[in-house]
């Protein structure tokens, strides 16, 4: 069978764009170059790689079996030339760097973050934001180098390695005339329906968690809104639009999206109240391939290990 790195990065860019047009332009040559690298590639493998119409460009089931074994050679190569280039004492390389939004950690991850650019300036630092499966899903797929996910160790992915990094109460917040807004503790089996639960992504670790909670109070987690900012269901629950369970640690303490000490009173006429559950927490979680670690990533690990390991907050 012949292939080449470029008939694979060929190939994944029409399988990302869906058109053999975007692709080539992605690829920076002309479409019949394309058309004419991606028939060679399907010809060498001896199947067709996609369904094409006049509308649409599909993977076939060819496509579909290559497209993540490509992603992970062309991953590989990339590996490859960053631990070369950090063997001849390069600063360069490349960071894929899935970050969760609701921090669960006794450490700010912006001066993390901060910090690793200080150090290795010349390494190409890119940074997204997923709910925590997809980018889970994503490491071990290779789109990822590391992810900084909300999931406890038996809800990572088998295949990848991690390392806990804090955890967190869930909290309830509540507008002040709540019902319960007077009380310190509740169980969330006692939230009426008269206001609606505020939730966070679906698919997320943080969401996933809070329907736990839910089912082990033996009450239901309504889903009357869906909201992709954890700073917003703060708000919302503050203006009285509904109630919301986030992590503590998104409220009070270093990696808090509203900047409050534990002192300070929450924006805008809203309680926190404690939750009666003991096992209501919000994991975090660094997960990475092993394996397969860049000279990158694996710095990336160390500077995370320098600024604090596995605590609560």
């Amino acid at each position: 069978m012949s292939m080449e790195l470029r008939h694979l990065r060929y190939f994944l860019a029409v399988a990302e764009t869906h058109n053999f047009t975007q692709a080539a332009a992605r690829c920076y040559v002309a479409q019949s170059a394309l058309s004419q690298q991606i028939a060679r590639l399907e010809k060498g493998v001896g199947a067709p790689l996609f369904s094409r119409t006049s509308r649409s460009v599909r993977l076939t089931a060819a496509g579909e079996l290559l497209e993540p074994r490509a992603r992970r050679i062309l991953a590989d190569v990339d590996n490859a030339q960053a631990a070369l280039d950090a063997l001849a004492g390069l600063r360069r390389g490349r960071l894929r760097l899935g970050l969760v939004q609701t921090m669960a950690v006794p450490f700010d991850m912006v001066e993390v973050l901060a910090d690793y650019r200080a150090r290795y300036p010349g390494v190409d630092l890119r940074v997204s934001n997923d709910p925590s499966s997809r980018m889970a899903a994503a490491v071990l797929a290779g789109t990822l180098d590391v992810g900084v996910v909300g999931l406890a160790a038996r809800q990572v992915p088998e295949g990848l390695d991690h390392r806990p990094l804090g955890s967190a109460p869930l909290v309830a917040v509540v507008p002040r005339e709540h019902a319960l807004a007077d009380r310190e503790a509740i169980d969330l089996a006692e939230l009426p329906d008269s206001h609606p639960l505020i939730q966070f992504t679906r698919g997320s670790g943080l969401r996933r968690q809070v329907e736990a909670a839910f089912a082990r109070a033996g009450a239901e987690a309504g889903q009357h809104f869906e909201v992709g900012q954890i700073h917003d269901m703060i708000r919302l629950a503050a203006r009285g639009v509904g109630v919301t369970v986030v992590p503590r640690s998104t409220v009070v303490g270093p990696g808090s999206v509203l900047g409050l000490d534990a002192a300070d009173e929450l924006p805008r006429g809203a309680r926190m109240l404690r939750l009666t559950d003991d096992e209501a927490v919000h994991h975090i979680c660094v997960a990475y391939d092993g394996s397969r670690l860049a000279p990158a990533a694996e710095a990336f690990l160390e500077v995370l290990e320098h600024h604090g390991g596995d605590r609560s907050v």
